[in-house]
């Protein structure tokens, strides 16, 4: 019998936590994915028809989330594989509506903002708490994934827009995203900041962390970046991935452990 941390409903059907655990390989692998969807939506959309592009990473996401949602438990490529696809189609919709639509970086940041805000509130006071680890139904699932999906498209905006209309560039906008991120962390550790408090700005602030540096590395001199181009720095970061996730696979050091407990009715 499986070890994850698991629940059984008033029917009798057992319910598995649907996410990791939160360790430091949780967070290499989240930042590499945020990076690598930075430089591949960015590689597909300029190097193929944008609308196709968008399309496919529309289709890839939809595919990915049916695959999540479709297993009762934990697993670690699935789960990986739909953050992947968030990452990519989130950094297309966050692009989307300034390239398409016009659409100024800070007004995106603030309207995303503001949406997050209402699918955490509503999240809330549905549930009772904001913890992935109680992600054990399906309708916290869906609460988390909205989230998460959230998230991405407002740090693709909220980099962009320090880096851009900031004109900070995309080196100095990773150092303060990185500061921003470690934050949270020290504050739990020497002043008790509420944990799942921490857990969500840092996991906010890993995208435009991750996406910076990706655009660092990617992007043209002449924009300050680095220049080794967007599909060099994606197959890297494909990679880098591919082996953290082959290791927690076989590891399973990533799985939520625990006595199995009842799910509150």
């Amino acid at each position: 019998m499986s070890k994850s941390l698991s629940f059984t409903s008033h029917h009798g059907q057992r319910l598995f936590i649907k996410v990791p655990e939160i360790t430091v390989y949780f967070w290499i692998v989240k930042l590499l994915t945020t990076a690598m969807g930075e430089a591949t939506s960015d590689y597909l959309v300029f190097h193929m028809n944008p609308y196709i592009a968008v399309v496919l990473g529309g289709i890839g996401f939809v595919a990915s989330l049916i695959l999540q949602f479709s297993v009762n438990k934990y697993i670690t490529w699935v789960y990986w594989l739909l953050v992947v696809m968030v990452a990519i189609f989130g950094t297309m919709v966050a692009d989307a509506t300034h390239i398409v639509l016009g659409i100024p970086y800070y007004i995106s940041t603030i309207s995303l903002a503001i949406i997050l805000t209402v699918v955490f509130i509503t999240w809330y006071r549905v549930e009772k708490t904001l913890s992935i680890h109680s992600i054990y139904t399906r309708r916290r699932e869906m609460f988390y994934w909205a989230a998460v999906l959230t998230t991405f498209a407002l740090g693709t905006a909220t980099g962009d827009m320090t880096a851009m209309t900031l004109h900070l560039g995309y080196f100095a906008s990773g150092v303060i995203f990185a500061v921003l991120f470690l934050l949270p962390g020290l504050c739990y550790w020497l002043f008790g900041l509420n944990e799942i408090f921490a857990f969500w700005f840092a996991y906010v602030m890993t995208r435009p962390l991750g996406a910076s540096f990706a655009d660092w590395f990617g992007m043209p001199k002449s924009v300050s970046g680095l220049g080794y181009g967007r599909g060099l720095v994606s197959i890297i970061l494909t990679i880098f991935i591919v082996f953290f996730v082959g290791y927690l696979t076989v590891s399973r050091k990533d799985v939520q452990r625990g006595p199995t407990m009842r799910k509150r009715s």
